[in-house]
């Protein structure tokens, strides 16, 4: 009977030690393209932000009742702080950050702030030196994207920087060719019909592309093939511009751009932040001959894979 009620005391100790240690945590995806910055992390595939903080009760309350959570406290403000320091550095497009906007903005700034004092607290431990660690995680998308998002769009969209003009080549004279022989008139063939996709992953590998809230497509005119003039607002809020993935099998799976997406090879980037991606003409003009596929264009249904 006593090592019945010993076992069961085991038991109950470590179903505790898990909750408090926040074990229910979801795990993040092989494929997840995981932004690793100061104190925490950006994941783009999860569409959240977490920041770590460490703290300690005060040493008069060390070995008191009261001295977790004094320090899980000072641990929550801790995070709050880097948390916040992190959302600065989060990329919107592919020249401005989230702190450019609160610079600019009072309004935007303290929404921000209010933002980071409602994050949501995912993980709690207690270590083995008296400090305490506190997790918090806060949605890219949503109240965040609700802010940001309509402040990017209204930004005048900027063209990415012209090719390197060609070397014209000099050669001699033409020498008038013989007259060619009559045409054969043939029945003119009508072109395949455009295929009407359901989403589109671009295979940005190789070129150093980075993740933003509001990233575009051109093609290698200059031309814009996707940003913030061909989505409806609302899914760009809810669900960002676009998904984001390390693996293209992943992405093209992906249920964001469903059952017959179009993958197209980026040839390189555009802007200081690199999240501006180009595309050759071809593959523009595949995307463009096609009126369905503003639908899933309109949907955000796009996917990006990055290093």
């Amino acid at each position: 009977m006593k090592s019945r009620f010993i076992s069961m005391a085991v038991i109950a100790g470590i179903l505790f030690l898990l909750a408090g240690a926040g074990f229910c945590e979801e795990k993040i995806g092989v494929s997840d393209w995981v932004e690793k910055v100061s104190q925490g992390t950006i994941n783009w595939t999860g569409g959240y932000i977490e920041a770590v903080g460490i703290g300690a009760p005060p040493e008069k309350l060390i070995g008191k009742p009261n001295a977790r959570p004094m320090c899980l406290g000072a641990a929550k403000v801790v995070a709050q702080r880097n948390l916040l320091e992190i959302i600065q550095g989060v990329q919107v497009d592919s020249a401005s950050s989230v702190k450019d906007f609160t610079m600019e903005s009072d309004i935007v700034n303290t929404q921000v702030k209010g933002l980071v004092i409602g994050a949501q607290e995912v993980h709690k431990e207690y270590m083995s030196d008296g400090t305490c660690e506190v997790t918090l995680r806060m949605p890219i998308y949503g109240n965040f994207s609700k802010m940001i998002i309509p402040l990017a769009m209204a930004k005048p969209p900027a063209a990415p920087a012209p090719s390197a003009p060609e070397v014209p080549v000099v050669t001699a004279p033409e020498v008038p060719a013989p007259a060619a022989p009559a045409p054969v008139v043939t029945a003119p063939v009508a072109p395949p019909p455009p295929i009407a996709y359901t989403g589109m992953v671009i295979d940005a590998r190789g070129i150093q592309a980075r993740p933003a809230m509001s990233p575009r497509i051109f093609d290698e005119d200059g031309k814009e093939v996707y940003g913030s003039a061909n989505v409806d607002r609302e899914y760009a809020i809810q669900q960002g511009m676009s998904g984001y993935a390390r693996d293209l099998t992943a992405a093209q799976s992906n249920q964001r751009v469903t059952a017959s997406p179009i993958t197209v090879k980026a040839l390189r980037t555009n802007g200081p932040g690199k999240s501006d991606i180009i595309i050759s003409n071809s593959d523009a003009q595949q995307i463009r001959v096609s009126v369905e596929n503003l639908t899933f264009m309109k949907k955000c249904r796009v996917m990006i894979v990055l290093d």
